[in-house]
């Protein structure tokens, strides 16, 4: 699979631009605050209906103007695929493919499978567990359409449920029965969860040490570890021990929302533990695990998406991510960086087709 082109139209800084891309490496050289960033995150929003850094579509409307509109030609399983996004201010997000509108944007994350690493990223070791399983989520998500379909339904019934417990708290009138359907409800979905996280784990912790020990040489031990309640005990027993305090802090306090991936480093915690390299390798090997995974599962390479990473890697790291891509492990790559030079001289020591978009704030053009 591999992106043919793509157009914007008021997109954060671009008023309107047209690119079209190659096979391979596709690299776009500026300074910093050009608008680089702004160009990969119009690509994910092509195939996972959304940003990678703003939850909010809106915010991504260039200043001034009313919407903005992003339009790619991919080339899927030999398949040309044409996708539309479109946000207008006070209104539903539209999203098409192959000029059809999609009934529900779930319907197309997975077709086009992609993976980004971005200095953004640190944020799932730094930050709390809502970030790790957020991560853990959207590589489940691109590979398996019933997880997604799952987990909204999960969190629609933990939001009943929360609100059956405030309810309790103000009328004082506890009603068991109801409480009893939205247990059963709660836990029929987050059994299903529990187990497919679980699952993911087993296949992904072998991808991710395997990556790890590629980038460091084998030189440091790290563990990653999915932590859940539900490892110990059954779901329904769980709701049941906690009911007491649930009902007191009008909320659900145990359930798979409260799920975490526990990240160590010669058995220290990396947050605490591990330098700013380590912490760069690991996330890294996360990153590469999942592109891994997804390829694996999909049975085609998912696009990667390379942001400011040149600047982050030391020389070693660098050399060892280039030779994975001068083997061809990776289908089509996206690279921001702020020098042209830089990003020619690597990818000509490795023999590997680049072509450079030149950004200057809002203008493209093709060096």
């Amino acid at each position: 699979m591999w992106l043919k082109n793509i157009t914007l139209l008021n997109f954060k800084n671009y008023a309107d631009a047209d690119l079209r891309f190659s096979k391979t490496v596709n690299a776009f050289a500026g300074n910093n605050g050009a608008g680089k960033t702004n160009l990969l995150d119009a690509i994910h929003y092509l195939c996972l209906c959304k940003s990678y850094f703003n939850p909010i579509d809106s915010q991504q409307i260039k200043t001034g103007e009313e919407l903005f509109m992003i339009q790619g030609d991919f080339d899927r399983l030999t398949k040309p695929e044409k996708i539309t996004c479109g946000v207008k201010k006070n209104q539903k997000k539209q999203f098409k493919r192959n000029k059809k509108e999609y009934d529900k944007l779930a319907s197309h994350i997975g077709l086009f499978p992609l993976v980004m690493i971005s200095p953004y990223d640190v944020t799932i070791i730094m930050d709390g567990s809502e970030e790790r399983r957020r991560f853990m989520d959207n590589v489940i998500s691109q590979t398996d359409s019933v997880y997604l379909d799952e987990l909204m339904l999960y969190n629609k019934q933990l939001l009943n449920r929360n609100a059956l417990l405030k309810q309790i708290s103000v009328t004082r009138k506890y009603d068991p029965a109801l409480l009893e359907i939205y247990d059963e409800q709660l836990v029929d979905s987050g059994q299903k969860i529990f187990e497919k996280r679980r699952q993911f784990m087993l296949d992904f912790i072998p991808l991710f040490d395997q990556y790890y020990r590629y980038l460091c040489n084998e030189a440091e031990t790290v563990t990653l570890t999915y932590l859940s309640q539900l490892n110990e005990t059954p779901f329904p027993i769980l709701l049941k021990q906690s009911l007491e305090k649930d009902k007191t802090l009008e909320r659900t306090t145990t359930g798979i929302h409260k799920d975490d991936l526990v990240f160590n480093i010669a058995d220290m915690p990396l947050k605490k533990f591990g330098s700013q390299g380590q912490q760069k390798s690991f996330l890294i090997a996360l990153k590469l695990a999942q592109y891994a995974y997804v390829e694996k599962y999909k049975g085609f390479k998912p696009l990667l998406l390379l942001d400011d990473i040149f600047d982050k890697l030391d020389e070693h790291r660098m050399h060892k991510l280039m030779e994975m891509v001068s083997h061809h492990d990776f289908g089509q790559i996206f690279i921001t960086d702020t020098g042209k030079e830089r990003v020619t001289k690597i990818f000509n020591q490795i023999d590997v087709p680049l072509t450079i978009f030149e950004v200057d704030n809002g203008t493209i053009r093709h060096a």
